[in-house]
Formats: structure tokens, C-alpha cells, sequence
């Protein structure tokens, strides 16, 4: 019996027209997008449908655009009778999975979502920072001692363990560009300057702790219909308080993404569909793991061929 497992994007995912062919063929897309627009006060759609990129790739549009969609690809799944038995999201996507786990309600995971985007769009203009994808290097170890290395220079570390030899790092201008000198110089094939507007899962996110902290503290969480696995740990959880404390960890914290799809593999998850906009999780997943199975649904199109 196959064992399913729903993964959810998140930020660097977003593109012009995304949840069009939702929204012109399904109700409950209808819907909710309608409902979002509500909640934010804006036009989350016509800049989701329409753009323009620049807009949409504002963090604080792109967060709530990108968490909508998913929501919405998963209430369909729903309706197919496709279902998880566990869930995880890559950073942004946490929310996205405890909506799916029911955990929170869509109507405050978005609010939550707003703010979070916000918050961190304003850490990045207060403390400007980069990242960079740094390729190659055969033990995540090395990557500990490149930033250790590079930290005289400026702020850096590990932001996202995404796949085995692909890790972002995240920090100050000078001290990235300094980690990505000492990795090279460790071995990595490729150190590349990402297009960011912030150094995101670094401790320069630190303005925007407090805050989401603070509207977490006021949001209901609920107990877990599936377990879901945290950026911040790794290992899936049903404990509720522990899901909101590892959120707010999670936006200064590194994203363990190869363990956390290497803990569902341990579950015993043979085939992972990837809910929301983009194929980047797909990509990754294939690099983690080639004895398990990787899906993605982000068009009406590949929600009406999916075949498990």
C-alpha cells in the first residue's frame, strides 16, 4: 500500500499567472481567493494572475501568494480523495502544511503568513543581507567551517540544507561573500550570489521575531489530524505548542530539508507530491532520495493527469 506524503513550497516558487486556471475553473479556488483578498485588503489575485514579477516578488506579497495557492491545490487533492499521511514545508511552506495537518485555520494562517512576509521584507531593508548557493561540497560539515571561517569577516551561516552537496548560506554582504571564498576554497564546485531582498533564516531576520511571535501567541492551534515535520528539527511531531514555538525559531534557523525528507522516507513514505507553485522541491527530492517517488501539482492540468 502506497504511503503518500504532501510537500508544500515555499519562497523563490512564485510566478506571473499562477492559480489562474484555478480560479477560472473551480469554485473553491474562487473562493478563497476572494476570501484572501478580503483578509489582506489588497489584490492578492490580479497580482498573482497578472503580475507584475516585480510586485509579486516583493516578500510580502510573494509569502501570502504562493501559501494561497497551496492551500487551495490541497483542498482539491481533498476532493480527489488524495490524502498524506504526514506533511512538510519548505520554510514559507510550514504554513501551508499545518493548515493541510489542521492545525491552524486558512483564515489565520494567512493573516500570520501577511505579517511573517512583512516583517521579514522589513528585517531585510533594516539589516541588509544576501544568500548563496554553494554546490559541491561533500560534507555538510565543511560547510559549518566555511561560515566559521568567513564570520571574522561579517554574519554568515546555513540557511537551507536542501538537497545532499546543495546548501544556501545567509548573512551580512561581506560576510557571504567571505563564506562563499572559504567554501570554494574547501572544495565547493559552484558559490553563487542568490537574487534576494534579505538574508533570510540568518540571525539578521532577528527584527522579525518578535512580532510573529507575538501574533502566534494570539492564533488557536489545534491538534494534528498527521504528523508534520518542522524545518527547525527535522523529526516529525504532533505536539501543537511545539509547532508554534519551532515557527517562530524557524525564521532565524537553518531549514533541514534533507532530513526532513529523509525522516519521511523513515516513515515509510514511498511517494511525495509536491502542493503549490514550481517544481523546485520535486528537483530536490530527487536528489535526496531516487527509491521513492516525486509528483507535483501546480496547474489544473497536472492536478487532472496526476496518477499515483
Amino acid at each position: 500500500m502506497s504511503k503518500t506524503a504532501f510537500i508544500f513550497p515555499g519562497q523563490a516558487s512564485q510566478f506571473v499567472g499562477m492559480g489562474k486556471d484555478f480560479y477560472d475553473n473551480s469554485s473553491i479556488a474562487k473562493e478563497i481567493y476572494d476570501k484572501a483578498n478580503g483578509i489582506l485588503g489588497s489584490d492578492i489575485k490580479k497580482v498573482s494572475f497578472e503580475g507584475p514579477l516585480e510586485d509579486l516578488k516583493q516578500t510580502k506579497t510573494t509569502q501570502p501568494a504562493i501559501f494561497i495557492l497551496s492551500v487551495i491545490i490541497n483542498k482539491l487533492l481533498e476532493e480527489k480523495a488524495i490524502k498524506p499521511v504526514i506533511t512538510a514545508g519548505h520554510s514559507l511552506g510550514e504554513y501551508s502544511a499545518l493548515v493541510c495537518a489542521g492545525v491552524m485555520s486558512f483564515e489565520d494562517a494567512l493573516k500570520v503568513v501577511a505579517l511573517r512576509g512583512a516583517e521579514m521584507q522589513k528585517a531585510g531593508e533594516i539589516n541588509p543581507g544576501t544568500m548563496a548557493a554553494v554546490v559541491g561540497l561533500p560534507d555538510d560539515n565543511l560547510i559549518f567551517e566555511a561560515c566559521k571561517e568567513a564570520e571574522t569577516t561579517g554574519i554568515v551561516q546555513p540557511a537551507n540544507f536542501n538537497s545532499p552537496g546543495q546548501v544556501v548560506i545567509s548573512g551580512s554582504i561581506d560576510g557571504v561573500k567571505k563564506g562563499m571564498e572559504t567554501a570554494k576554497a574547501k572544495g565547493a564546485k559552484i558559490a553563487k550570489e542568490l537574487i534576494v531582498s534579505g538574508a533570510f533564516h540568518s540571525p539578521l531576520m532577528q527584527p522579525a521575531v518578535q512580532p510573529l511571535a507575538d501574533k502566534l501567541q494570539s492564533v488557536e492551534f489545534s491538534d494534528p489530524k498527521i504528523p508534520v515535520v518542522p524545518n527547525v528539527t527535522a523529526k516529525p511531531t504532533t505536539d501543537k505548542n511545539d509547532m508554534k514555538k519551532l515557527l517562530v525559531d524557524q525564521v532565524t534557523a537553518p531549514v533541514l530539508w534533507t532530513k526532513t525528507i529523509e525522516a519521511m522516507i523513515a516513515e515509510g513514505i514511498d511517494t511525495f507530491i509536491e502542493v503549490g507553485p514550481g517544481n523546485v522541491l520535486q528537483g530536490l527530492g530527487k536528489r535526496i532520495s531516487k527509491e521513492v517517488r516525486f509528483f507535483g501539482v501546480q496547474n489544473l492540468e497536472e492536478l487532472n493527469n496526476l496518477a499515483l
